[in-house]
């Protein structure tokens, strides 16, 4: 963590890769890892388990909680909701304490290279946002989303698909020269 500039609020107990900024009040917790080169907002909660890969963006006031991981150039919005688990109860209620004493509950998500998360959506817990995917703010993503798609809505639906450099397009985009795989 020498190279990263980590603002004097923020408790960072995890692993920050080099050129990386984590600011005020966030929280990484031991066994949270944060890539390289990476802008952790203010206010973020990063759990133990959790991976964020080199190059990522995490704006404010996001949890991403174990079993999520970030891979590289990620873009998560202000307020984004990640889960881990599709039946949540607490394990302190006699009931379920048996749920949790291992991590059999726990339900991986991930997202993909260079893929967009806008302010506010929602991701439920097993889902892979694809490579360069767009998930439009205030979305409410239920099942897993192709590579370049752009989805909105609750629940979220495709409607177009993006290049890698952002662009909404079909055929080859005059912005990044990316050629339409689909």
């Amino acid at each position: 963590m020498s190279d990263a500039r980590v603002h004097r609020t923020a408790l960072v107990d995890g692993s920050v890769g080099a050129d990386t900024t984590v600011w005020a009040f966030a929280h990484l917790q031991a066994g949270a890892t944060v890539g390289a080169n990476c802008n952790v907002g203010e206010h973020c909660f990063i759990e133990n388990g959790a991976v964020v890969g080199d190059r990522c963006t995490v704006k404010n006031g996001v949890a991403v909680w174990r079993g999520v991981t970030l891979d590289e150039g990620v873009f998560v919005g202000p307020g984004v909701v990640f889960t881990n688990d599709l039946r949540p109860r607490s394990p302190r209620m006699p009931q379920a304490a048996a749920c949790y004493e291992d991590d059999s509950w726990l339900v991986r998500t991930t997202v993909e290279r260079g893929a967009t998360i806008g302010g506010g959506a929602v991701i439920l817990a097993g889902v892979t946002i694809g490579t360069f995917a767009m998930v439009g703010a205030g979305a409410v993503v239920t099942r897993d989303v192709p590579p370049h798609s752009v989805v909105v809505g609750n629940p979220a639906r495709t409607v177009g698909f993006v290049c890698e450099c952002g662009r909404t397009r079909n055929g080859p985009c005059p912005t990044c020269n990316a050629v339409s795989a689909w």
